[in-house]
């Protein structure tokens, strides 16, 4: 469980002001030295994150952050870093002391219910003052739930871990499917998977994996091959598949190689409706048409890695968009956590799968986008456009496809 990758965690992401003990509770939780707890406000810079097994939810991550109360030139740049933090948040923990709850907290709780992140708050340092049962009873009334504790003690862990248990997101105890409701027992899918410069040497990528244990899971048969490879393997199986999965930069050769009958679609597709929504990334991709000399397209990737001489954000989907609308379009590309909030300036947003995100973290993005109207889709959706297969790589998912069908009818 703790090599599990960020993306497949629960967030749950600790706030407060200096020195209300949010780090000697995440020591606490965690029950190792996790972040450095000392008495001067403020030791907490940057977050600080912390991979755990917590039963019976499975692999969590906590993130330290920094108070929400500090101060000066420094201090406003850690507040901006501690907000962002809400972003990919599932589950959040609000830290006050019982004496010390009033505007700073209020604006927290306002912040975390206006994305609609559940939170639970936590009482802490009740050994130095006890909370005055008016407050408790104004926390109850208001259906806040709260953990009392002194976390240098431990005390109030245990029952923390379970509100945190109970507190837990519905999709994340029922998570989206990725391709269990496209293959049935004793069915075959066929993962077609290039090995180029970018593949990992003596591994596959995160997204192939994940697709090919959730065919596992199912009781299916996953057969895997390189894209040369395709065709003959087709040839020889006894029945056909129930459909081809393919990487996007092979989605050309594969759409020609796989007869029609046989559904495809991408690796990309199906993470943008497991980590994000697929009706809005396939809306954003029809943008392509209408973009003009000048205009700025953002790329945006969830991890960040040494791109080499053709990498896939950096040159191939700016060279396919420059090609296919014939414009001179400025492309930036932003990596990791480091995410503009203000897309006003551009006319397009082109993501990667978010394969290494956590789902609340897409939608974060997905969402900022559509509250500024500007267009988003992802890599896949957007290569299979700009090659001219997207009709039939949207196929599989039929609650999306009409879209598809509607817009190229009246192209």
């Amino acid at each position: 469980m703790l090599t599990t990758p960020k993306g497949l965690r629960l967030h749950i992401a600790i706030f407060g002001r200096r020195n209300a003990g949010k780090s000697t509770l995440i020591n606490a939780l965690c029950e190792q030295q996790v972040s450095i707890v000392s008495d001067i406000p403020g030791t907490t810079t940057d977050p600080v994150e912390k991979p755990l097994e917590l039963l019976p939810l499975g692999p969590v991550v906590f993130i330290d952050t920094a108070g929400i109360d500090d101060t000066g030139a420094l201090g406003e740049l850690r507040i901006e870093k501690t907000k962002k933090v809400f972003d990919r948040t599932d589950l959040a923990i609000v830290v006050s002391e019982s004496d010390k709850f009033d505007n700073f907290e209020n604006e927290i709780i306002a912040d975390l219910a206006k994305k609609s992140i559940p939170y639970i708050l936590v009482i802490n340092k009740i050994d130095l003052s006890a909370p005055a049962d008016a407050f408790l009873n104004k926390l109850r009334e208001n259906k806040i739930d709260f953990a009392l504790c002194n976390a240098k003690s431990g005390d109030g862990i245990f029952d923390l871990k379970n509100l945190i248990i109970a507190k837990a997101p519905d999709d994340w105890i029922n998570p989206p499917t990725l391709i269990s409701d496209l293959i049935s027992s004793g069915q075959t899918a066929v993962m077609v998977i290039p090995i180029d410069l970018e593949a990992p040497r003596g591994r596959l990528i995160l997204p192939q994996v994940q697709v090919i244990r959730e065919v596992l899971d199912c009781d299916a048969s996953a057969m895997v091959v390189k894209e040369r490879e395709l065709y003959y393997a087709l040839q020889n199986l006894k029945e056909p598949p129930v459909i081809v999965v393919t990487d996007s930069q092979a989605v050309l050769k594969v759409c020609a190689d796989v007869p029609s009958p046989i559904p495809v679609t991408t690796f990309s597709m199906l993470f943008a409706r497991y980590k994000g929504d697929l009706k809005t990334l396939v809306e954003g991709v029809f943008a392509i048409d209408s973009l003009e000399d000048g205009d700025k397209v953002l790329i945006g990737e969830a991890c960040s890695h040494h791109a080499i001489a053709d990498d896939i954000g950096s040159v191939k989907i700016p060279r396919w968009v420059r090609q296919y609308t014939g414009k001179d379009i400025i492309f930036e590309k932003y990596s990791g956590h480091d995410y503009p909030a203000n897309l006003s300036e551009y006319r397009l947003v082109i993501h990667c799968g978010s394969c290494m995100i956590n789902r609340r973290a897409m939608l974060s993005r997905i969402l900022y986008a559509r509250n500024q109207g500007v267009p988003i889709t992802n890599y896949g959706v957007a290569i299979s456009y700009l090659q001219g297969v997207l009709k039939r790589t949207i196929e599989p998912f039929a609650a999306v496809s009409y879209l598809v069908r509607d817009r190229l009818r009246k192209k």
